[in-house]
């Protein structure tokens, strides 16, 4: 919108002209605020972080910027060394202490773009691609806060130079199970192919969340059970039911979907288990597009798992791993099937490939070829649809921790939990959010009209210096209201509204963040998150990164990063080896075979269509258009 036109609606609204005077005031009084003078009292030591919280100007930060240097893997070494512990012909504690494979690499930037380089004296250069866009990576890094907490000591994440060291995590892994019922392409875990079985007994998943809440800082995290299939487990309502039991106000499932498509009533009882949340693959929106997952008609049933998932009221986000030349096409299509079924899916989560599992013995050629990056996934977005900007609606994930460092201080010191903090590395994750009609589906980035890069600045400095309850909700309320821009809003669209719902969404109408269910149905508008978290491999692996690790795979090794479970180091082989159930002869011998559904065919479903929306891609109409 240019600024003559800004400014006729201005003037020609009297609800945008009240805002537009209500965003000066607020910015004059937070300004007051800021610069108001205070005692320089020390900070509270909550009972669940252990240590005093640190003010955002003492946070660390790990080396950022190029040219740098930092530890990573020859990916051959250390696939060597993990093959010689598996078999038994290296000792465990010789592995996490010798660091075997671990070289320096340099990051630095070549045309345009970024990238990762390392030398192995035995195996040679290893080249890899971080960022076709050096000035996206670079604003991406610019926006990064600082390092949440440092970890205290514990056995629990003793893991050589693999070990997390900072944040308290925001997701936290377990898998109930390594069988699966589909045979994918990729996979981390390389699921139905290792000869064996590894699966969590009930009582053993109950002991990895009862060490969970041993780790300080003590977190509130969404506990996701995951695969494999975490469906197939015998137990896993049972586990969705203790997961709630012991305090976690989230728990999720990642899953492929197919028992939720066969089943409304299988929904329906995950959903009074206590499941808020389904990652639902999803690669695409044909058939054609999920085929490298090898049923012929996976589409059809992702919509049946939709349309069940959300007549239950668990919310649906979608997982996408994108792979260039394969369904990097889809990125498009996938949000704006997120938009048309703004009812059902609060979420989109696309996930650049990671070369592990199947695929870590991939060629340098195909490596190449297939390499996507979070740098393509926002220049995809925007080329795609034509709703969004790269340099503008980006953001770190970890870019929103000057929000959970209000919310810690405005806690309970006494709290049993401190706040959901996602303090993972910049390279880690993206997202951006969209505004989105329920009815007209017309679709806004918020960054279009809200100021978020000084919001978080603001919420820095109310971190910083404010003293009090009252006045860090005054501020928090001034910060918004002085960087909503009602002349780019949808039409009728305020800051109050945008407040309410924000908190709706987050499920903050209980007593703390996500102690409620969000509740958005009120609301004409809906926001939509789209995020890029992009796993690590042994190719670009980052050992800054894997310190600052915000989903810890919860084993019986301890509580392991998830780059360094699946890929990196690998411990996943490490610990389904060690701790498997029975081989699969046995397990078949026992308990018969499980479907696996492959080789195209497809799946039977019940009868009906399933209440969903699909259209052809199309250009978004923007809402303040």
């Amino acid at each position: 919108m240019s600024r003559p036109a800004a400014l006729r609606r201005i003037f020609s609204h009297p609800k945008v002209l009240f805002e537009t005077n209500l965003g000066r005031l607020s910015g004059t009084a937070f300004s007051l605020l800021a610069r108001r003078p205070r005692t320089s009292g020390e900070r509270a030591s909550p009972a669940w972080a252990g240590q005093k919280l640190a003010r955002p100007s003492e946070k660390t930060k790990p080396p950022l910027g190029w040219p740098r240097t930092t530890d990573s893997l020859c990916p051959e070494c250390v696939k060597a060394a993990r093959a010689a512990v598996v078999s038994g012909e290296m000792d465990l504690n010789r592995f996490l202490h010798a660091h075997p494979g671990l070289i320096k690499a340099e990051i630095f930037a070549r045309d345009g773009q970024v990238w990762m380089r390392k030398t192995c004296p035995v195996h040679g250069e290893v080249e890899d691609l971080l960022s076709i866009d050096e000035k996206f990576l670079e604003r991406i890094e610019g926006l990064f806060p600082g390092r949440d907490l440092a970890g205290l000591r514990t056995n629990l994440r003793e893991h050589g130079p693999s070990s997390i060291q900072y944040g308290r995590g925001s997701v936290l892994t377990i898998d109930l199970t390594n069988r699966c019922n589909m045979m994918c392409d990729p996979c981390f875990m390389d699921a139905n192919q290792v000869g064996y079985v590894h699966e969590l007994s009930l009582d053993e998943v109950k002991k990895l969340l009862d060490d969970s809440l041993t780790i300080k800082p003590r977190r509130q995290l969404s506990v996701q059970f995951s695969g494999g299939e975490p469906t197939l487990h015998p137990d896993f309502l049972e586990a969705v039911r203790y997961a709630r039991q012991v305090g976690y106000f989230s728990v999720q499932c990642a899953s492929n979907g197919i028992k939720f498509a066969e089943s409304l009533e299988y929904a329906k009882e995950a959903r009074r288990a206590g499941l808020r949340l389904c990652y639902l693959q999803f690669d695409g929106v044909t058939n054609e597009a999920n085929s490298h997952r090898k049923v012929g008609n996976l589409f059809d049933v992702k919509l049946r798992a939709i349309d069940h998932l959300a007549q239950a009221g668990i919310d649906v986000v979608l997982v996408v791993t994108v792979v260039r030349g394969v369904n990097d096409d889809q990125v498009g299509s996938v949000v704006q099937f997120a938009i048309d079924n703004i009812d059902k899916v609060t979420v989109v989560s696309f996930q650049p490939v990671s070369f592990t599992g199947r695929d870590e013995d991939i060629s340098e050629k195909e490596r190449r070829e297939k390499r996507y990056t979070l740098s393509h996934l926002a220049h995809d977005v925007s080329s795609q649809l034509g709703i969004t900007e790269p340099g503008r609606d980006w953001f770190p994930l970890s870019s929103m921790n000057p929000l959970s460092d209000v919310v810690d201080l405005l806690q309970n010191p006494a709290e049993k939990f401190g706040a959901l903090n996602c303090g993972c590395h910049p390279n880690c994750g993206i997202g951006t959010i969209l505004l989105v009609n329920k009815k007209t589906r017309e679709t806004v980035p918020l960054a279009e009209f809200l100021d978020v890069e000084q919001v978080l600045k603001d919420f820095t400095t109310i971190a910083e210096v404010s003293e009090g309850r009252a006045e860090r909700y005054a501020m928090m309320a001034l910060s918004l209201f002085k960087n909503f821009r009602p002349d780019r809003a949808p039409l009728g669209y305020s800051a109050f509204e945008m407040i309410r719902q924000a908190m709706s969404q987050m499920g903050a109408k209980g007593k703390k963040v996500g102690d409620s269910e969000g509740d958005a149905q009120q609301f004409e508008w809906r926001f939509l998150f789209v995020a890029g978290m992009w796993f690590q491999d042994v190719f670009n692996y980052d050992f800054r990164r894997t310190e600052m690790c915000i989903i810890p795979y919860a084993t019986q090794l301890g509580e392991i990063s998830f780059c360094a479970y699946n890929t990196g180091v690998g411990f996943r082989q490490i610990v389904e080896k060690m701790f498997q159930t029975a081989s699969v002869a046995e397990w078949y011998k026992k308990y018969g075979r499980h479907p696996v559904y492959a080789k195209g065919r497809d799946l039977p479903l019940p009868p009906g269509e399933p209440n969903v929306i699909v259209r052809q891609r199309r250009r978004l109409p923007l809402a303040m258009n």
